[in-house]
Formats: C-alpha cells, sequence, structure tokens
C-alpha cells in the first residue's frame, strides 16, 4: 500500500519538499528574531545613531519599544509553538485529559 501511495502522490513531491523548506527557514528565521545577541546589537544601533544624531530621542524610544514588544507578545499564528527568548524552538504543552476531579465518569443511565 506504501508503494501505490507513494506512486498516486509523487505528483505532489516538490510541493512537499517547497512547505517543509519554507516550514525551516520560517523557523530559522523566528529563532534569529527572539535571539538576546540579535535583540542587544539591534538596541546598540539604536543607541550609537541616536548618539550620532542620526535619529531623535523619541525615533530611539520608538525603535526600542518595538524590539521589546517583539520580545513581549507572542509570535503571531505560533499557537504555543514559537520560539523561546534563548532562541530554542517551542513546543505546544501536551494536553490535559483530566476526568473530573478523580471521578470515574461515565455515560447515560451510568448509576452512583
Amino acid at each position: 500500500m506504501d508503494i501505490l501511495w507513494a506512486l498516486l502522490t509523487l505528483p505532489y513531491a516538490p510541493v512537499r519538499g517547497l512547505t517543509a523548506m519554507v516550514k525551516v527557514v520560517a523557523r530559522e528565521a523566528e529563532s534569529q528574531q527572539y535571539n538576546p545577541v540579535n535583540v542587544r546589537r539591534e538596541l546598540e544601533e539604536l543607541d550609537r545613531a541616536a548618539a550620532a544624531g542620526d535619529i531623535t530621542p523619541e525615533e530611539r524610544d520608538r525603535g526600542q519599544q518595538q524590539v521589546l514588544d517583539r520580545l513581549t507578545r507572542p509570535a503571531a499564528g505560533a499557537g504555543g509553538t514559537g520560539a523561546r527568548r534563548d532562541g530554542a524552538p517551542g513546543r505546544p504543552a501536551p494536553a490535559r485529559r483530566g476526568n473530573g476531579g478523580g471521578k470515574a465518569r461515565r455515560g447515560r443511565g451510568g448509576g452512583p
């Protein structure tokens, strides 16, 4: 069955490869965005530009706020899978399945 499935889906192989590549690139871009070294570099560049007079202090403050907002705001569309602040990709927490405080659940018509 696997051989038949592979033959039937062979025309879609380039699409699957492209999607896998896009996921890898997106994950790497996100990890770079939250990398502390890159964040520090951006903040230092803003300070240097303000000290040189290239930007006003208000523009520097706005730039710093944008960098900090990017760190504190959850990644767009991540759904809990965004990168952590240390640059490592995060994983969603495992779903907990409770049964109502330790009591056994019963279907309709279940007695005490």
